[in-house]
């Protein structure tokens, strides 16, 4: 019998140990199912322009001579002698390199700040110019405990956390939505944060309307530790053994 004793509180031990802590899977779970909530954007949401990053140019005037020469140069033009449609790279000061300009400083701009200001220089030369701009590097990844994790290019240049999770198939039950981390690098600068999503305060954090180039990591939890562990891939066999030993002593005692 006191074999029996023993080997059910083995087993117990055994079980209790395998056991992960429950995690809680709703986001913003800390708001009342009753109510509803309404809240001013505090929160950055138009991404600025930094170093290194890749901007589409096109300008139309009413001078079919004016839009040729804003938009061909010799860095425009392939080895073959045919015009290639290609980005201003925005340099380490914060410049593009643009035709009849020159050196043009748009760092920490918005896209339609940027554009108001290449009006604005524009306007010496021609009448009435207009200004199209756009990302071509806006892009995001997101890795971890997602279904498809992936590196995505963003059109429309504004893109929020929970949608970059939405493209990526969403957070697997392993995921720690209490402990995302969000990776920027901005201004030759790199920071780490961790985010809630759990919080109905992520809305209003810096990190929930994303950047160009940020890096989403979706920490797995223990849970997944412990399944893929190899320890814990012989607790099947271990069980099983021990049941066979005390079945045995059960029968030779009993004799």
């Amino acid at each position: 019998m006191k074999q029996m004793y023993a080997y059910c509180a083995l087993v117990l031990i055994i079980l209790s140990a395998s056991c992960a802590p429950r995690r809680n899977l709703v986001y913003f779970s800390d708001m009342n199912d009753k109510s509803n909530d309404s809240q001013v954007i505090t929160a950055e949401t138009e991404p600025k322009i930094q170093s290194n990053d890749l901007l589409s140019i096109t300008i139309n005037t009413l001078s079919t001579e004016s839009n040729i020469m804003f938009s061909v140069n010799s860095n425009n033009i392939n080895k073959n002698g045919y015009f290639e449609k290609e980005g201003y790279r925005v340099d380490k000061e914060g410049a593009i390199n643009f035709p009849v300009l020159g050196k043009v400083n748009l760092k920490g701009l918005t896209l339609e700040q940027a554009q108001k200001t290449m009006v604005s220089q524009l306007s010496q030369y021609v009448k009435n110019p207009i200004v199209n701009m756009q990302y071509l590097n806006f892009r995001i990844t997101v890795i971890g405990e997602v279904n498809s994790p992936a590196t995505f290019n963003i059109p429309n240049e504004q893109i929020n956390l929970l949608e970059a999770l939405g493209m990526a198939g969403d957070l697997t039950p392993y995921g720690k939505r209490e402990n995302i981390l969000v990776i920027r690098e901005m201004d030759g600068k790199r920071s780490i944060v961790r985010v809630n999503i759990n919080n109905r305060a992520i809305l209003n954090s810096p990190y929930f309307y994303l950047k160009q180039n940020d890096v989403i990591y979706v920490e797995p939890d223990k849970a997944k530790s412990i399944e893929f562990s190899p320890n814990n891939r012989l607790m099947p066999l271990l069980v099983a053994t021990i049941s066979a030993v005390a079945v045995l002593s059960t029968a030779f005692l009993s004799k």
